[in-house]
């Protein structure tokens, strides 16, 4: 049976990106990402809503985000959506939602900055 997991996203980074590296050695870069959305509603008035979402990226793609992310810069970010499920030490289940990024654009740059467009596959090349 065919599936697809695949989310599309443009939005602001809410704070700048962490990096830790893993005791395997493998670096994951984590940020938010705040997605604004406007609609009228019945009387015409427009709202707004904002949605957060986690956004992790791994190795050579975590460190060009790490390199040249930071808050407030708008970017698009292509990716999958996974949660993780864990116990704590109480027993107690949890789970978060996130988003594994594998492609990430700048969308807004300064003029002297270069386009910095990257892929997991053109990072690891």
């Amino acid at each position: 049976m065919p599936a697809l997991n695949r989310v599309q996203l443009i939005g602001r980074l809410g704070k700048d990106p962490e990096t830790r590296a893993l005791p395997s050695g493998k670096k994951v870069c984590s940020f938010t990402l705040a997605v604004d959305s406007r609609w009228k509603n019945g009387n015409g008035e427009i709202k707004e809503a904002t949605e957060w979402f986690p956004v992790e990226t791994w190795g050579r793609l975590g460190e060009i985000c790490n390199q040249y992310l930071a808050k407030g810069r708008l970017v698009y970010i292509e990716g999958r959506v996974q949660t993780d499920h864990w116990q704590d030490d109480k027993g107690d289940p949890h789970s978060k939602t996130k988003v594994v990024g594998g492609v990430m654009q700048i969308l807004d740059r300064k003029p002297e900055e270069p386009e910095v467009a990257a892929t997991e596959e053109e990072a690891a090349a």
